[in-house]
């Protein structure tokens, strides 16, 4: 379902986070304003590419349109999720979310942490409804009108290494 990102897919790894956040959070940064920043954005993809302890998971369409949903993490940090909205509602994300933990417990990693924009309610219901909780950390995100992320964190279950 899942494979590793590569360079190659650095163009559909922004058109899917566009695709989604368009959907998503048109409410938070309404285009008509804030136009999707792509090169700011093709740049970031380009960085966390090469990033040694990140890694990036995509799935791909089952036609070839492209890229139908993205998980990337460290350590013990989800940094990026994005799942095509005409797939919301697959358990992609959730998914996704378990991949990543899946490895970070393999890393020894005992509590994971993401930032989610606090006007993300799509979001927030996920992160919550999978043992998320959300701390009292708050910052701005980093793209205009620069609204406010907020930390959530949560217990990595230890497996039997």
């Amino acid at each position: 379902m899942f494979r590793a990102a590569t360079h190659d897919d650095l163009t559909a790894l922004c058109e899917l986070e566009r695709d989604a956040n368009l959907v998503a959070l048109g409410h938070v940064f309404p285009p008509e304003r804030y136009p999707f920043p792509e090169d700011d954005v093709l740049a970031r993809w380009s960085l966390v590419l090469d990033e040694p302890s990140v890694e990036v998971l995509v799935c791909d369409a089952d036609d070839g349109a492209g890229l139908i949903a993205l998980a990337a993490y460290d350590d013990s940090w989800v940094r990026h999720l994005s799942v095509h909205p005409d797939h919301w509602g697959q358990g992609l994300a959730s998914a996704a979310i378990e991949s990543a933990l899946h490895s970070m417990d393999q890393r020894g990693t005992a509590v994971a942490s993401l930032w989610c924009l606090e006007r993300n309610h799509r979001a927030r219901r996920l992160y919550e409804f999978l043992g998320w909780s959300a701390t009292s950390q708050r910052q701005e995100a980093a793209f205009p009108p620069y609204p406010t992320e907020m930390r959530y964190r949560r217990l990595i279950v230890q497996s039997d290494r």
